[in-house]
């Protein structure tokens, strides 16, 4: 691992350049990139495991705000929480529009990516423009021979009140309007699985996609073998998988807006395209709207109550 991330590393970190102090930060850092960083005061490293982890070790100076604060309730995580909670949260955090936050988890695989990538997406609706993610997180952290320790981080609380820009967002009634007017990429993050109507998240009322919808897998964006996001050059030749007409936004989707953001990621922050959207509740909240949710590739009745009956017995007696 230690030969593959080094590797790896050394060409993202040419392939992306090194951030100057005048430019906007980088999306993806490499460990190598994140260690000098953690000297300037305006850096705060947001470690979102879950306590018990981060106490056992963590990087020096990195403040722990588990995932489980950013998401929504359990009926559907991919909900945004209240504002006001997560104004708490980012004063917890001292975190001011000055800062540069740098979000890193376990990197134990891709969908662990998904977390970090939602974090940053809530912090850039929140008003935060300077924002990284730890390419590989923990693991490649630890794999590069990075320190690592126990020593817990004392914060002085900000007073930042910042309001929530819905820029990046699309909401049910958004993607209502898309579908009705065709009129914006609909980019299912979901492997082929869910895609196909074949499963469903257990908080989901039906199966299938929405309408219209292109599939782009979020377990593309990463070098094969590896939990490490590619590179610039790379995310821009996945982004050309989708296809929308010139001016119009492009909304990713999954479950719970959790693999989804690892595809907004991917597609506005490493490959730079313009208005892209994620939509947070996804189908969990999709179909479990009042009003009957239009849907495709959704399989038959008969089909549908077995897969039912399948989860109630495996739930019952499993």
């Amino acid at each position: 691992m230690k030969t593959t991330f080094k590797s790896y590393a050394l060409g993202l970190g040419l392939g992306l350049g090194i951030c100057g102090a005048s430019l906007a930060a980088q999306p993806l850092l490499t460990p190598d990139q994140l260690q000098p960083l953690l000297q300037q005061t305006d850096v705060r490293l947001i470690d979102i495991r879950d306590p018990k982890a981060f106490e056992a070790s963590h990087i020096d100076k990195a403040a722990n705000a588990p995932y489980g604060k950013w998401r929504g309730p359990a009926t559907n995580p991919g909900e945004l929480p209240d504002t006001a909670k997560l104004v708490a949260l980012v004063q917890s955090l001292g975190l001011t529009p000055s800062t540069h936050a740098i979000v890193i988890s376990s990197g134990v695989d891709a969908t662990d990516f998904g977390a970090m990538a939602r974090v940053y997406w809530t912090l850039k609706s929140l008003g935060l423009k300077e924002l990284s993610i730890v390419n590989g997180g923990m693991k490649a952290w630890e794999a590069a021979g990075k320190p690592v320790g126990k020593t817990q981080t004392q914060i002085v609380a900000s007073n930042y009140a910042p309001t929530f820009d819905a820029n990046w967002l699309a909401t049910q009634q958004d993607v209502g309007k898309h579908i009705d007017l065709s009129n914006a990429a609909l980019v299912d993050s979901r492997p082929d699985a869910f895609y196909q109507g074949k499963t469903r998240a257990p908080a989901a009322k039906l199966s299938g996609t929405l309408p219209g919808a292109q599939q782009l897998d979020f377990n593309q964006w990463f070098v094969p073998g590896t939990a490490l996001f590619v590179d610039a050059g790379k995310a821009k030749d996945i982004a050309t998988r989708v296809q929308r007409q010139q001016g119009q936004d492009m909304v990713a989707f999954c479950n719970t807006g959790h693999w989804a953001a690892t595809d907004w990621f991917g597609l506005s922050e490493m490959a730079g395209l313009p208005n892209v959207k994620l939509y947070a509740g996804s189908m969990v909240d999709w179909t479990q709207s009042k009003d009957a949710p239009r849907m495709a590739n959704q399989p038959g009745r008969a089909q549908s109550l077995a897969y039912d009956a399948q989860k109630w017995w495996e739930k019952t007696f499993k």
